[in-house]
């Protein structure tokens, strides 16, 4: 009698046990299906001005009806800024959270240390099925991607080498599968193809990440035609040819220097670093200005063309969560690692601080939670995308830099949002020297200090350090440096004060730089 009583009891805790199993069991599948997909798409320099959601000389001439629908049923940043206006910088700051002096990533030549948290090993820990396809220019193997079919460095247009995670890491070799076809279409292809072989048992994240519009800013054959015939409107200050045009205290890269590099490639492409479409192509003997226009019609072209397939993909990204019925409980975002010159000043290329290289166009649509057709204004940064992304997934990532905006973006703006951001550019060139900066919703302070500090991928050179000061308000193309003004000194002394806040609320004090002690001391606090 004992012995079946005890038998009754264990079978009633065994059932028990079971039957609590099957609770929870149930109520972890009912959490996964409410936790949202998320599918990150990042190009590569797709700058705001080619989005035609921002406006600009551009803006009726961009092909972006994808663009467009996310920006319709989703909300557009208009204030969105990349902490380090160069690639692999600022993807290592989108996926740490952290800014460039704190995940160890300052310059192109560096390596993200694996043992860093990023939003993908993050949520591959809680639950999500991870992919990553394209462009990762980052030279430390993914971590947390249960699959990723990758680039090497910057990858090729036309029949990309693909590495793949089923294969032997091959550090800085380019090894892989030559795949034949267009690189962004071959790159949608493939997300595509894991996105429909989830089996929607739990949630997944897809970073699908774009070549494109980097140079060489190529296309697909369907592209070639579109744009024909057109010329485009030039940027306001398309003519500035140095500092002597406008004040400002650095040189920057001009469009005379892509000019010199389509003219050397059309004498041998195969000596060339990259394939530009479109060549032979020359601006000899025309007089400077005709020069400049001429190379600003055939940037803009190639751009726009290469820009105009990033949508088209984008479309095709959009079908298919449709199609798999996902949609409503997908999180999409769009965004660009950072902005890039369009002639604006006379430049091409990004790396400085001005309005168009250091913006971040960005549009997220999640119909569950964020309202359709909205503008967000706030200042936000590159390392607030993935404590934002964690936090819609109902994860929390720690001891990130960055603050979540889920609530701006749901209309409910904290009281203590941001009111600054802080930058800063680390590799030092002669021509787009090393600084750092402060911007508020209306003014810009950038100190060019002009140091190596022992940076990968830099060079030596006399520059004295100096300072741009830009009123957003009345000069929005920053074509007056007015640092020397007097009218502004208060605010610009108070700037400096928030500036050295900033500073040393994001751990970046220099202290370990006694060379930058000593700037500091001679140029900052004078």
């Amino acid at each position: 009698m004992n012995k079946l009583l005890l038998t009754g009891i264990l079978t009633a805790g065994t059932a028990t046990q079971i039957l609590n199993a099957q609770t929870a069991g149930q109520e972890n599948r009912q959490k996964d299906e409410q936790r949202p997909n998320i599918l990150f798409i990042l190009s590569d320099d797709h700058t705001s001005q080619a989005w035609g959601i921002y406006g600009g000389v551009l803006a009726d001439y961009a092909y972006n009806n994808n663009i467009r629908r996310l920006a319709n049923e989703g909300v557009v940043l208009d204030n969105c800024f990349c902490t380090n206006s160069i690639s692999a910088p600022s993807r290592a700051s989108i996926l740490t959270g952290l800014y460039s002096h704190q995940n160890g990533l300052y310059t192109l030549a560096d390596s993200l240390d694996t043992s860093i948290p990023t939003l993908a090993t993050v949520l591959q820990a809680n639950g999500y099925h991870t992919g990553l396809v394209g462009k990762w220019h980052i030279k430390s193997q993914p971590q947390g991607f249960d699959y990723y079919s990758i680039f090497h460095d910057q990858g090729e247009y036309r029949d990309p080498t693909f590495i793949e995670s089923t294969d032997p890491w091959p550090g800085n070799r380019n090894f892989g599968q030559r795949v034949l076809g267009f690189s962004t279409d071959l790159v949608t292809q493939k997300a595509i193809r894991w996105m429909k072989q989830q089996d929607g048992k739990q949630p997944f994240l897809m970073c699908c990440h774009f070549k494109a519009t980097h140079e060489p800013y190529d296309y697909p054959i369907r592209m070639e035609h579109l744009y024909d015939g057109v010329t485009f409107p030039e940027p306001e200050n398309l003519l500035d040819w140095g500092p002597e045009t406008n004040g400002r205290s650095f040189i920057g890269q001009k469009l005379e220097e892509l000019v010199r590099r389509w003219r050397t490639a059309s004498k041998d492409p195969d000596k060339w670093w990259c394939r530009y479409p479109g060549l032979p192509f020359s601006t000899e003997g025309m007089q400077r200005t005709t020069a400049r226009r001429a190379a600003y019609q055939k940037l803009i072209r190639d751009y726009m063309r290469c820009g105009a397939t990033v949508d088209d993909n984008i479309g095709k990204l959009l079908k298919t969560l449709d199609e798999m019925g996902v949609a409503d409980n997908t999180i999409v975002v769009y965004v660009s690692d950072q902005g890039y010159f369009l002639g604006e000043h006379g430049f091409f290329d990004k790396r400085m601080f001005y309005e168009e290289s250091a913006r971040m166009p960005f549009v997220i649509r999640y119909p569950k939670k964020i309202p359709a057709g909205q503008r967000l204004k706030d200042l936000v940064l590159n390392v607030d995308f993935a404590p934002t992304l964690a936090e819609f997934s109902g994860v929390k990532m720690d001891n990130v830099q960055g603050r979540s905006f889920v609530d701006n973006l749901e209309g409910k703006t904290p009281s203590d949002w941001r009111k600054e951001i802080y930058y800063r550019y680390w590799t030092n060139h002669a021509i787009r020297p090393a600084h750092f900066a402060i911007r508020s919703d209306r003014y810009k302070l950038i100190f060019y200090y002009a140091k190596n500090l022992g940076m990968t991928d830099t060079e030596n050179f006399e520059f004295t350090p100096a300072w741009d000061f830009y009123d957003l308000q009345n000069d929005p193309h920053e074509n007056h440096n007015l640092y020397n003004d007097p009218k502004y000194a208060s605010i610009i002394k108070q700037m400096k004060k928030d500036l050295l806040r900033l500073r040393k609320e994001t751990g970046d004090t220099d202290d370990k730089y006694p060379e930058m002690q000593t700037v500091l001391e001679k140029f900052y606090y004078k």
